[in-house]
């Protein structure tokens, strides 16, 4: 089973992707980590990832199809892969459709985490400030500007991406801002469907 899941910065998808992880036995595609581990393979995708990132550039949407077809072909016994970060745009969204299909696999569920901005607000700024509180330090990010700019570069950029497999019929929404493990209940009834 392969799914995608979507919603604004703190919505949880990284919280649920790792339940899913635990739970499911799925695989967490994290672009970001994917980019990390390339990087430092001293394989012919990590060089260019390598040479792109040290020059200070974006990675180009190419190059990480790429490390998502190499993750792809690699198998494993598995419950199948978790998107996290990618796609963030239409462009991405048709490139990693087409890679499935080639692969002869299918994107199963785009779950969307609905959850509304004031209250992401308050509960970003509240895990900051639980954070501080335990005597750690709070994401640099977690505060209430680079939240509003990581908000309105996702409806920018990342929301189309809800009408999109709204329209190929493979988005489900749950409530993003129950407890944890409601939220997890909700996506496995979607999975379990």
């Amino acid at each position: 089973m392969n799914i995608i899941l979507l919603g604004p910065p703190g919505a949880g998808k990284g919280t649920q992707a790792q339940k899913l992880v635990e739970s499911r036995n799925m695989v967490q595609l994290s672009t970001g980590d994917m980019l990390r581990a390339a990087r430092t393979s001293g394989t012919e995708m990590g060089k260019k990832v390598a040479a792109v990132m040290d020059a200070g550039n974006l990675v180009t949407d190419e190059i990480v199809i790429g490390l998502i077809r190499e993750q792809l072909e690699a198998g494993g016994d598995h419950g199948g892969f978790i998107f996290d970060g990618f796609p963030r745009t239409l462009p991405q969204a048709d490139a990693l459709g087409e890679l499935l299909t080639e692969m002869g696999q299918t994107l199963d569920h785009a779950i969307e985490l609905q959850v509304n901005d004031e209250i992401l607000v308050e509960r970003i700024l509240g895990r900051a400030a639980d954070a501080v509180a335990a005597g750690g330090a709070a994401r640099a990010d977690d505060n209430e500007e680079s939240l509003k700019t990581r908000l309105m570069a996702y409806y920018k950029q990342t929301s189309p991406l809800i009408g999109y497999y709204y329209a190929k019929g493979d988005l489900s929404g749950v409530n993003g801002l129950g407890a944890m493990d409601e939220v997890a209940g909700e996506i496995a009834a979607v999975l379990d469907a």
